[in-house]
């Protein structure tokens, strides 16, 4: 009996240097996915985060589209919550999310005689989120399988879906919702380097997708359509500790093209890189913080963001919180 405790003690740790920093993102495009938030962990696994970003730029950073606003300047606070799952589909590992956006914005754009100010604040879009692994390691259903658990080369199918029902006064540009339908469709990859052991861990991870949108028929009276847009997330990750960790975050932007009532805008070719920083508070209570800015961004035309990120998660599951009662902890 206490070597089974040992064990699951064990995998308890394993399974929630994992489950801890799946950290839900918002999933603006800007807000570049953070590293490891696609690593794999044991199927029935729940994660609760609370995560905030202080952001600003001369676009919405609300808006996945970012259409960017030469001269404008945009400051905004987000703050989002949500739930995350893991489970099994046959044999594979699979992850369901929904994510909640909420806070504040606030906008000035510049003209030759006078500036304008506006400000929005509420909830945003919430999205729904499923992922899939279809090459990789079978999905981790037991505490042995977590124990033998290596990513090696694993690719997933992802698929985002945000809902129109967030704050949205059609009387002005800038807003929190978005009042249109969009989403995204993305390959998760992992790539393990070395050894899979914790506090020696290395990978490379890669995310492109495309976004697609809908059309706001009601954007300021007018029709706003945008072109797909495609981005590719990228991280170079390394454990330096059993609970500490860091990364190495870069993404690309290109496309998006922003028509309103027939005119044209520029469509987006930006780079962007950070820095994130991980640690596990405990078995179940994870924290990170990161920075991520845009480079190539000297001309008024280009996109120009920063974004600082703070989080907790809180994760669980039903079969360790079981082995921890039994251990009396």
């Amino acid at each position: 009996m206490r070597q089974r405790l040992e064990t699951g003690k064990h995998a308890m740790k394993i399974v929630f240097t994992i489950l801890a920093g799946l950290a839900l993102w918002p999933l603006q495009a800007w807000s570049q996915v953070p590293a490891r938030f696609y690593w794999k962990t044991l199927s029935g696994a729940n994660a609760v985060p609370l995560i905030v970003n202080s952001m600003s730029g001369n676009t919405n950073p609300f808006d996945p589209a970012h259409i960017v606003v030469p001269g404008a300047s945009f400051d905004g606070t987000l703050a989002l919550t949500g739930y995350a799952h893991t489970f099994a589909v046959k044999d594979r590992a699979a992850m369901a999310a929904i994510i909640l956006p909420m806070g504040r914005i606030s906008g000035e754009v510049s003209g030759a005689v006078a500036s304008a100010t506006q400000t929005a604040s509420g909830f945003g879009d919430p999205t729904l989120e499923f992922d899939l692994n279809f090459i990789g390691p079978r999905a981790q259903r037991s505490i042995p399988d977590a124990l033998r658990y290596e990513p090696g080369f694993s690719v997933d199918i992802l698929m985002d879906l945000a809902f129109p029902i967030g704050e949205y006064n059609s009387s002005q540009a800038l807003n929190l919702g978005q009042n249109r339908w969009y989403g995204r469709i993305g390959l998760p990859i992992e790539w393990q380097l070395g050894a899979w052991v914790p506090g020696r861990r290395t990978d490379l991870e890669f995310l492109p997708a495309v976004w697609l949108f809908g059309d706001n028929t009601d954007y300021v009276g007018q029709t706003l359509q945008t072109a797909p847009m495609f981005q590719v997330d990228a991280h170079l990750t390394r454990d330096f500790t059993d609970h500490f960790w860091g990364a190495l975050d870069g993404a690309w932007y290109s496309g998006g093209q922003a028509t309103v009532d027939g005119v044209e805008g520029e469509p987006l070719n930006n780079l962007g890189f950070g820095l994130t920083l991980g640690s596990q508070i405990n078995d179940n209570l994870g924290f990170t913080f990161s920075y991520k800015s845009t480079v190539n961004d000297q001309a008024a035309g280009d996109l120009q963001m920063d974004v600082f990120m703070i989080s907790l998660v809180y994760g669980w599951h039903p079969l360790i919180e079981g082995s921890k009662r039994l251990k009396g902890e």
